[in-house]
């Protein structure tokens, strides 16, 4: 038998086998060895090449691809159609690669069969793919009830599989066979996405972490790790399953244990009442690795939510504590009022008032000097989770700030009522404090609605409204001669949601183009504060006198990206640095 083998070149061009395993092979005790190998794939490499050389025992092969799917969990039966596969396609580097070849391996009994197709015509123009009636009666009396235009196979030879048709046909079997594996696993894995999944760290690949859940690998991303956690081959991790994707190479189910959602559902785990639905999970933030806040709301009115999650002595919360590295967790109270919440969410800062504007979503909440380091926390940390606890936007302020943004406002107000209108101050004022706190709302008023206000009569409405009105208009005409001038591109002019106002409070601030308003991060639009050396500072917004709110910012700045890059999304490489180039171009143009 070892004449097959001429010395070690040949042994490596197939399949390395040593002389204790060669017996093995042929008392057919092939099973337990060859599954033991580096690659389950590689029996099946071996045996095709033995079977076409007959020189082994032909239920072999069914035995070895039935243990290669049972291993790796797939169907027998693509093993077996890959293997017909990969020897048709090393066939034809055989007979030439103009014939169609037809592999087809006997489930029974294990016997290879390898074909020529060929199509019935009645003037065959290509012998090798068409044949007469005739011929292929002559080839086999099994053809005798075809017609024209029937596929008949017609028996090749068997031949020695040389070094480039056995690589040929292990590509094309290593190629189906992985893929196989691969629908197996996102099939098995698609639905347990979003949940926790638990594994044995396998192995660290750059910062992230490959897990082995059994019989495949997960990846946590770097970015999708707790800050500053200490994770070793060996050890057993849990981890939120954020997305199962097909992906041609590499693993396709992707975990995180940054994610807010990991927090969520080991409070399940722990609390009985939020698994059984007697308490819900409103919403959650996270810092990974320093802090995180959770808002629970009991559906059942008897249970205090706070005081279950917590559990006796604390031992609910440790748990989830102990899980996330030591994160400080904040479970807060949840409430229909969004002030009740911010309260509770911003402790142990204790909130003196809240203003809420439910419309543009924004909460004032103002508190003492005292209070007002705690709200903020340690870089703006406590007020951050609680924007995103609640998906408002907080501004935190002291009575005085507040007090002295009322004045500020209403005097603003007034002064652009009786500027414009050519008003006493007195009614001015008056107006304002009655909730016409710009010339639209009087335009946009009746004559009953004004004479309401004590001491205007009907003539003073109707001459408020007739102003209101003479003004608005010649207003737009300048405002529409000042776009002009500015220069302000047609895209940026006619993109949604900016008033002809915003446009030219961005023209000023030389905001002249669509990718410029792009560029901007929402905080410049609304305005903010930021803490510098321990002081907190105001900065102004382009269009905070609009009185913008956050989301409207986001989704302007958001619809100009999207229409900049539409056409860019899809590329990588290069083209990243080609999006860059020309917004370069495009801004200095």
């Amino acid at each position: 038998m070892m004449d097959h083998f001429h010395g070690k070149k040949q042994i490596n061009q197939t399949f390395l086998v040593s002389k204790y395993c060669w017996k093995r092979l042929k008392n057919n005790y092939i099973s337990s060895t060859l599954l033991k190998f580096q690659n389950g794939l590689r029996p099946i490499f071996f045996w095709v090449n033995i079977m076409l050389n007959r020189r082994a025992d032909k239920l072999e092969l069914l035995r070895i691809a039935e243990a290669v799917a049972f291993e790796k969990s797939i169907d027998k039966e693509l093993i077996i159609g890959s293997m017909e596969t990969g020897i048709a396609k090393a066939a034809k580097s055989k007979f030439g690669s103009e014939n169609e070849i037809k592999v087809e391996i006997n489930r029974d009994n294990g016997d290879i069969g390898i074909y020529r197709k060929l199509i019935i015509a009645e003037n065959p123009e290509n012998s090798n793919l068409e044949i007469t009636l005739d011929e292929a009666i002559k080839l086999s009396q099994l053809n005798k009830d075809k017609k024209i235009g029937d596929e008949v196979l017609q028996p090749l030879p068997s031949f020695d599989f040389g070094r480039i048709a056995a690589q040929t046909a292990k590509q094309v079997i290593s190629f189906n066979v992985r893929e196989a594996e691969r629908e197996r696993q996102f099939n098995d894995f698609i639905d347990k996405k979003d949940t926790i999944l638990s594994g044995i760290v396998k192995r660290l690949e750059f910062g992230s972490v490959i897990v082995d859940l059994g019989r495949t690998e997960a990846i946590i991303q770097k970015n999708e790790m707790i800050p500053r956690e200490n994770i070793k081959a060996g050890d057993r991790v849990k981890a939120y399953c954020l997305d199962v994707r097909r992906e041609p190479r590499g693993q396709q189910i992707f975990l995180s244990r940054a994610h807010p959602k990991f927090m969520d559902k080991l409070f399940i785990q722990e609390v009985p009442e939020i698994y059984d639905g007697l308490i819900e999970i409103k919403s959650s933030a996270r810092d990974p690795g320093s802090r995180a806040k959770i808002c629970v709301k009991a559906i059942d009115t008897s249970l205090d939510p706070v005081g279950a999650c917590v559990g006796m002595r604390g031992s609910r919360v440790q748990a989830v504590v102990n899980e996330l590295q030591g994160e400080k967790i904040d479970i807060v109270n949840w409430s229909d009022d969004p002030a009740v919440v911010v309260a509770n969410a911003l402790s142990p800062a204790e909130v003196q008032r809240v203003n809420v504007d439910s419309e543009a979503k924004k909460l004032d909440v103002i508190l003492t000097e005292e209070n007002l380091s705690k709200a903020i926390g340690r870089r703006g940390q406590n007020v951050r989770l609680a924007t995103k606890l609640l998906n408002y936007e907080i501004n935190i302020m002291t009575e005085l700030e507040d007090s002295e943004r009322r004045q500020s406002e209403f005097k603003e107000k007034t002064d652009t009522i009786v500027k414009n209108l050519e008003l006493d101050e007195t009614l001015g004022q008056l107006l304002v404090a009655e909730g016409f706190s710009s010339i639209d709302d009087i335009k946009d008023s009746t004559t009953e609605a004004l004479m309401k206000i004590e001491g205007i009569e009907e003539d003073t409405a109707k001459e408020l409204i007739e102003r209101a009105k003479e003004f608005y208009n010649k207003d737009q005409e300048e405002i529409s001669q000042r776009i002009k001038d500015l220069g302000l591109d047609t895209d940026l002019i006619n993109h949604e949601g900016l008033t002809p106002g915003m446009l030219v409070t961005l023209g000023e601030q030389k905001i002249l183009k669509l990718i410029d308003l792009a560029d901007l991060a929402s905080d410049e639009l609304t305005g903010t504060y930021d803490v510098v050396k321990g002081e907190r500072i105001k900065i102004k917004g382009y269009l905070e006198d609009f009185a913008l709110s956050k989301t409207e910012a986001d989704n302007l700045i958001m619809s100009a990206r999207e229409k900049i890059y539409k056409d860019w999304e899809m590329y990588d490489g290069e083209k990243k640095i080609k999006v860059i180039n020309i917004r370069k171009f495009q801004k200095n143009t």
